[in-house]
C-alpha cells in the first residue's frame, strides 16, 4: 500500500507571509536610515560654511596681474599676458568658500608666475570629493608641471592624490598617507599660533614626509590665517597681518614651486 501524503500545513503560508512582512520592513527601515543620512550629510556641508570675506577678494579680482576663470571645478588664477609652466592645484579647507584662499595665494601668481587653481570640493568636504587630479590641471592646459597642496583638510586631501603631481604644499595641514618613501618634493608651512593644526600634530605626522620635506613655522599664523574668512571655533589668536602672511607663503612656496618646474 502507498503511504498517504502528509497533509498541508495550514499556518505555513501565513507565516511566510508573516517573514516576507518583517523582511521588507527591514529593507525599508535601512532604506529610510540611508536616506536621512545621506540628506543629513547634505544639509550639514551646506550649513555653516565659512565664506570669503570681501574686500581681499576684490582686491585680487582688481589686479591687472592676475587673470581669474571660474568654473563648476575650480577658480583658476593666472599671471595675466605671460605663460605660466609651474601650477598648483589648492584644495581649500572643510566648508570654507573656496574664494577665501584667493588673496593669500595671489602673491605666487602675481609674483612668482605660478598658475594656481583652487578646486570647489564637492559638499565642500575635500573628502567626498573623488575627482582625479587631471579634473583640474585641465583647467589649464598650458601648464607643464603641477604641485598639489592644500589647507586644513584639503590638505590631507592633497597628500592622497601627490603621486600624481611633481610636488606636494601643505598649508596647516599634515598627511595621513605615508609618502616617506615616495621622492617628492615636499613643503609644509604652518603657524606658531594654529589651534586645530597644531604644531604638536603636524610634528607627530612628521615620519609621514620625505626626510629632506622643507618644513617651515610663520611666527604669529594661526589656522585661519591661510585664507581670509573670519575667525574659526577652536583656534588661536594670530599676531601677524594679512599682508605679512601672504608675503611670507609667497617668499616660501614660490620659489619651491618654481624649482619643481
Amino acid at each position: 500500500m502507498t503511504a498517504p501524503s502528509p497533509s498541508p500545513d495550514p499556518a505555513a503560508k501565513p507565516r511566510r507571509r508573516r517573514g516576507l512582512r518583517i523582511l521588507w520592513w527591514i529593507l525599508g527601515s535601512v532604506g529610510a536610515l540611508l536616506l536621512l543620512a545621506v540628506v543629513g550629510i547634505l544639509i550639514w556641508s551646506q550649513v555653516g560654511v565659512m565664506a570669503a570675506e570681501p574686500e581681499p577678494l576684490a582686491a585680487v579680482q582688481a589686479d591687472p596681474a592676475i587673470e581669474i576663470t571660474d568654473s563648476d571645478a575650480g577658480i583658476v588664477l593666472a599671471p595675466a599676458g605671460e605663460a605660466s609652466d609651474v601650477g598648483l592645484v589648492f584644495i581649500p579647507g572643510a566648508k570654507v568658500e573656496p574664494s577665501a584662499y584667493a588673496s593669500k595665494l595671489s602673491g605666487l601668481v602675481a609674483e612668482e608666475g605660478v598658475t594656481v587653481v583652487i578646486t570647489k570640493p564637492w559638499l565642500n568636504l575635500a573628502f567626498f570629493d573623488l575627482r582625479p587630479l587631471s579634473a583640474f590641471t585641465e583647467l589649464a592646459p598650458d601648464v607643464d608641471t603641477w604641485l598639489v597642496g592644500g589647507h586644513s583638510l584639503g590638505g590631507v586631501r592633497a597628500c592622497q592624490l601627490a603621486s600624481d603631481a611633481e610636488g606636494l604644499a601643505l598649508f596647516g595641514s599634515y598627511c595621513a598617507t605615508d609618502l616617506s618613501e615616495s621622492g617628492l618634493p615636499v613643503i609644509s608651512v604652518s603657524g606658531s599660533e594654529d589651534g586645530l593644526s597644531t604644531p604638536e600634530k603636524i610634528a607627530d605626522a612628521r615620519h609621514l614626509l620625505p626626510g629632506d620635506a622643507e618644513m617651515h613655522e610663520i611666527e604669529g599664523a594661526n589656522h585661519a590665517s591661510f585664507g581670509d574668512y573670519g575667525p574659526q571655533p577652536g583656534d588661536g589668536t594670530a599676531t601677524i597681518s594679512d599682508d605679512d602672511m601672504r608675503e611670507q607663503l609667497t617668499e616660501l612656496v614660490g620659489p619651491f614651486a618654481l624649482a619643481q618646474g
